[in-house]
């Protein structure tokens, strides 16, 4: 079953994607703007210096998951990732069907959430080399699941969108030469980290640091909801270790470079962004980033470190560093997930023409663009909203059906080849399971965005009933294979 659908996804793929390669792509969606905007959020939910806890657990998080989708990743290194996962363990021609369905449906939401998220940062920090980007130009009215307002459009969001159309020209061409670009635009990103670190290590002061409020670490009902509101935003910062099984289909040895590339990307960001977070708050004082929304050290938080640190021509400079790993993060982003769409199509299971591949080229182009225009679209939003819709959406609809369901392919094929095997199974998929559900429901409002990931689920069911009944496939007949069988 899944090799065939392995050999008939990858028919005119070129596996030219090797481990370095793998590794920067998921080093580059994994870090992004994320860090560099995020953190006044998490120190906010949990009220002091004791976020670093937030950032641990969401490691241990990530590793658990990550542990997950090596297993799979390595077993069925299909082009599509997730969707081959949820398709082949559930039953490609049954309830994988319906499943892998709702899984791009959701991701016809959120991928272009996560690309529009990190434009958005894109254009924040651009602001702070030019102010008048924040200038309003208007605003659109908007209605969303009962609300009814306007969103307010900057010149920023111009920017956001330019990024996302650069990043979908990026994106158009053949893999070999986007391995080269992703490797290229590492090390933009690996060296504003490691300059940021340095600069706080060599002016660090314990007393800010670990200047921890009372009780911050007592263990109550605002201490659970601060830790999931923090872990929230942290799992948000650590996603893209995933990013290289999107492009199973295009790995060179896939058996062993996939788990390398998913595991080394989650300890190297992890100790990179434990060694960030400490070196920033040994010199800005923890209190000064919740003072107001509108300050320096809450919006452009590492631009005003390196002010501070070593003047203005520092937190320019480092800006434009972080321009950099913002473009890098959307443009790994959109080719990840242009390779889902094209896996589904190839199945049936979604839109005929985005099985297609660009004839020279070899990649399909339909669905470069069509996330790519998607997300321009999503642009009009704050960060905040994108962050926490697609948060939601993602956990409920492909992180615990995955999860659960590398418990269900070792149950029912305990034969199927397996060139990786998660440790101390299965203990980190069910550390995944519980981690997920905990971000979900132990946060304050936290039924506003399931809500929205609910109406998806709803939608994208009955999309898939009336399209099922008028194919007579599952679960009103057979698919054209079980009735030629």
């Amino acid at each position: 079953m899944a090799a065939q659908s392995n050999a008939t996804a990858e028919a005119g793929l070129i596996r030219g994607l090797g481990l370095a390669g793998a590794i920067a792509l998921n080093v580059n969606l994994m870090v992004g703007v994320g860090p560099f905007i995020t953190m006044p959020l998490v120190v906010e939910a949990m009220g002091g210096p004791q976020a670093i806890l937030g950032w641990v657990l969401g490691a241990l998080l990530a590793v658990c998951d990550g542990l997950v989708v090596a297993e799979l990743g390595a077993a069925m290194p299909d082009a599509g990732g997730s969707y081959a996962y949820i398709r082949d363990i559930y039953g490609p021609r049954r309830l994988g069907k319906l499943l892998s369905f709702l899984y791009v449906w959701q991701l016809s939401f959120s991928a272009p959430l996560s690309l529009a998220s990190g434009a958005i940062g894109f254009s924040l920090y651009a602001a702070y080399l030019w102010p008048r980007l924040l200038h309003e130009l208007g605003s659109v009215p908007v209605t969303l699941d009962g609300w009814h307002g306007s969103v307010p459009v900057a010149a920023t969001t111009l920017v956001a969108m330019g990024v996302c159309v650069a990043a979908t020209v990026l994106a158009y061409r053949r893999i070999d030469v986007v391995g080269r670009a992703a490797g290229f635009l590492f090390w933009g990103v690996l060296g504003t980290i490691l300059w940021t670190i340095l600069a706080g290590f060599t002016h660090f002061q314990s007393r800010l640091a670990f200047d921890f409020p009372p009780g911050a670490f007592q263990f109550s009902a605002g201490f659970l909801h601060g830790l999931g509101a923090a872990m929230l935003v942290t799992s948000y910062d650590y996603w893209g270790y995933y990013n290289v099984c999107f492009l199973g289909g295009e790995v060179r040895d896939p058996g062993r470079t996939i788990p390398r590339a998913v595991i080394l990307s989650i300890l190297l960001v992890a100790t990179l962004y434990l060694m960030m977070t400490v070196a920033v708050l040994g010199v800005i004082p923890w209190r000064e980033m919740l003072t107001t929304a509108h300050s320096e050290a809450r919006r452009y938080i590492i631009a005003a470190f390196m002010e501070r640190v070593y003047g203005v021509w520092a937190g320019r400079l480092v800006t434009a560093l972080i321009l950099w790993t913002a473009f890098a993060s959307v443009f790994s982003l959109l080719l990840g997930y242009s390779r889902v769409p094209y896996a589904a199509a190839l199945d049936g299971n979604y839109f005929r023409a985005f099985g297609r591949l660009h004839p020279r080229g070899r990649f399909p182009a339909l669905s470069v663009l069509a996330l790519g225009v998607v997300a321009t679209a999503f642009c009009l939003l704050t960060l905040q909203q994108a962050i926490a819709a697609l948060v939601v959406i993602r956990l409920l609809l492909q992180f615990l059906v995955q999860a659960v369901g590398v418990l269900v392919l070792r149950w029912k094929r305990p034969d199927l080849p397996r060139p990786f095997r998660m440790w101390a199974y299965p203990l980190p998929a069910v550390g995944a399971i519980c981690g997920f559900v905990y971000i979900l429901i132990a946060r304050p409002n936290f039924w506003r965005e399931l809500r929205v990931a609910l109406l998806i689920l709803v939608t994208g069911l009955v999309v898939y009933l009336v399209r099922a009944w008028s194919r007579r496939e599952w679960p009103f007949g057979l698919d054209a294979t079980e009735r030629r069988a």
